[in-house]
């Protein structure tokens, strides 16, 4: 029975993460015609906004179900592919929360298509950047080794003790960084904000990076 309650659960979680990746689309059709010729498609470290064709909408919409199918796609061709059915429910969650990520971007692009300035883009995306990286600092323990997702040194995917510490520290510092991106995220200045974010950021990759490495040698010299 209670398999069966999971099994319901996955399908419809998976069901979820379908709808919301076809979201930007029908977004995306919704409002294409009345869409100005020039697009807002990227904002620079200073606040400066890139523009492109509308068409690069598409684009940006169909980065939804692209990743949608890409990640219904990797286990299968992940040679450690058995260890994914060990972090199921980890895996659905960030693909929902990423899906939900660029559905608020594809909304945020439409909105200033028509209003720009309507929305702080440079505070909603860097607050929401903060969100993803604690939501991944909270998902990395529980991950297990795979080509895919985490930190894929040659060292943790070399040994199940060396990944499991990596990601036990990675986690730790992703959450931290994640905690200081969002709060930057209320700074004045757009540069003070993606500073906040990325260095923090760039240090909870190199670190566990490292680390994989020195614990690996202590492993192998015992």
């Amino acid at each position: 029975m209670n398999e069966m309650k999971k099994d319901r659960a996955f399908a419809r979680k998976q069901a979820a993460i379908w709808i919301l990746s076809l979201l930007p689309l029908v977004l995306a059709a919704a409002v294409y015609r009345s869409l100005p010729a020039q697009i807002p498609t990227n904002w620079g470290i200073d606040g400066e906004v890139s523009y492109g064709s509308k068409n690069n909408i598409w684009i940006i919409a169909g980065m939804s179900p692209f990743l949608a199918g890409m990640f219904q796609v990797l286990p299968m061709i992940d040679p450690k592919r058995k260890n994914y059915s060990k972090f199921p429910e980890v895996y659905q969650s960030f693909q929902l929360f990423m899906q939900v990520f660029l559905l608020v971007t594809t909304s945020i692009i439409v909105v200033e298509s028509f209003r720009p300035g309507t929305i702080r883009v440079s505070t909603v995306i860097t607050a929401m950047c903060g969100i993803l990286f604690m939501t991944l600092g909270n998902m990395m323990p529980k991950f297990r080794q795979n080509f895919f997702c985490g930190f894929r040194t040659p060292w943790a995917l070399s040994d199940e003790t060396v990944w499991n510490k990596t990601h036990r520290l990675g986690g730790r510092l992703m959450f931290g960084a994640g905690i200081l991106g969002f709060a930057g995220a209320f700074l004045p200045g757009d540069r003070a904000k993606m500073i906040l974010l990325f260095v923090p950021v760039m240090a909870a990759t190199i670190i566990p990076y490292i680390m994989s490495y020195v614990w690996f040698r202590r492993i192998s010299e015992e």
